[in-house]
């Protein structure tokens, strides 16, 4: 609502999606930030930052749990305007996406928006193609859009170092 020098959109979605009980994660006052800390790496410094907008961030938090069972350090990133983003002050976007941590970025679209975020040494997991049509459940099991495949990057990625 304060936003004044450019254009906005509200994109919504018709998928069922899980609720994120915001009394257990950070609040969205950095939502005006363009993207900001959801949850911190529980147990210390984050080992990989995980990135995601919309539908996409239940699917890093369900990641984070299952990476952290696992003893793998995980800080969820939600950065629903990667734009408004990108005009933050460094030293903001660095408190954010912690620097020399690995990061793994999910999109249920091209994923070319996110490499400026994670990085040369990170990954993204995208649709590259056009023509399919499912339920969103199947959709996104068929391309890897799911927690198991974000947790898979992030074992790759930890595994180099």
């Amino acid at each position: 609502m304060t936003h004044l020098d450019g254009p906005v959109a509200l994109v919504l979605s018709r998928q069922k999606l899980p609720y994120i009980d915001r009394t257990r994660y950070a609040s969205a006052r950095g939502v005006a930030r363009g993207a900001y800390v959801l949850a911190d790496a529980p147990g210390g410094a984050p080992q990989v930052v995980l990135l995601a907008s919309g539908s996409e961030v239940s699917i890093i938090l369900d990641a984070q749990t299952q990476l952290a069972a696992a003893g793998i350090r995980a800080r969820t990133v939600s950065a629903p305007s990667l734009e408004v983003f990108a005009r933050q002050s460094e030293e903001y976007r660095i408190s954010v996406l912690t620097p020399g941590v690995p990061r793994v970025a999910i999109e249920a679209a091209h994923p070319m928006s996110w490499y400026q975020w994670v990085g040369g040494d990170g990954t993204v997991i995208g649709i590259d193609h056009f023509g399919a049509s499912a339920p969103a459940p199947r959709i996104y099991q068929e391309f890897g859009l799911t927690a198991a495949h974000v947790i898979e990057a992030v074992r790759a990625l930890v595994a180099k170092r």
